[in-house]
């Protein structure tokens, strides 16, 4: 995984509650066994119409949220099945963080798994990123090793990930390569009763 220290980018403000994992790569695009390619059908019904025409209406269609490494939604966001697509789609896409005023629990934990911050803010905060980056295009710097954002506009907002979760993200980890940092011990230790 790429580690994540730190994160510039204009937001994308997806403004919209419970943003299920159906919603977020739909059912149909399951069948593939890599984790990725699932990008291109991220938000697939929110993004295009049915005859593969995008919405100019949606926020991710819009040329001035292309190339956004930072998603902002309300809250429960991630919630529906478990399944690890969504995030890969996600990922896929280009989104390294996504910010929202709460999580599905699985949703939650597969993002730190997959590469990807979610960070949880309050509502009120939300809402001043929500309105601020639909009035026009607002950039902000994501900073892990401080857990503090600063958007351009002179908002600066706090918050707080698990320890073990950041060292994970800081360093690019997920937990075979955590596993694989301790090889000469566990070489050592089949060594010890293979004998």
């Amino acid at each position: 995984m790429r580690p994540i220290k730190e994160v510039t980018s204009v937001i994308t403000p997806l403004d919209r509650v419970n943003v299920d994992t159906d919603q977020i790569i739909p059912k149909q695009f399951l069948k593939r066994i890599e984790r990725t390619g699932f990008g291109k059908f991220l938000f697939y019904h929110w993004r295009f119409n049915d005859d593969g025409t995008e919405k100019s209406d949606f926020v991710l269609n819009k040329p001035e949220y292309k190339n956004s490494e930072i998603l902002v939604a309300r809250e429960n966001f991630g919630c529906g099945s478990s399944r690890e697509h969504a995030p890969w789609a996600l990922g896929d896409f280009g989104f390294r963080v996504v910010i929202a005023a709460s999580f599905a629990d699985i949703f939650h934990s597969n993002c730190f798994k997959n590469g990807i911050l979610p960070i949880q803010l309050k509502e009120t905060e939300i809402e001043e990123l929500l309105q601020a980056g639909k009035e026009k295009p607002l950039k902000i710097t994501v900073n892990l090793e401080t857990e503090t954002i600063e958007a351009e506009n002179g908002k600066t907002y706090t918050f707080s990930i698990d320890p073990y979760r950041r060292q994970m993200l800081l360093n690019g980890w997920d937990e075979i390569a955590l596993t694989l940092q301790l090889e000469d011990k566990i070489a050592a230790y089949e060594n010890s009763i293979a004998k």
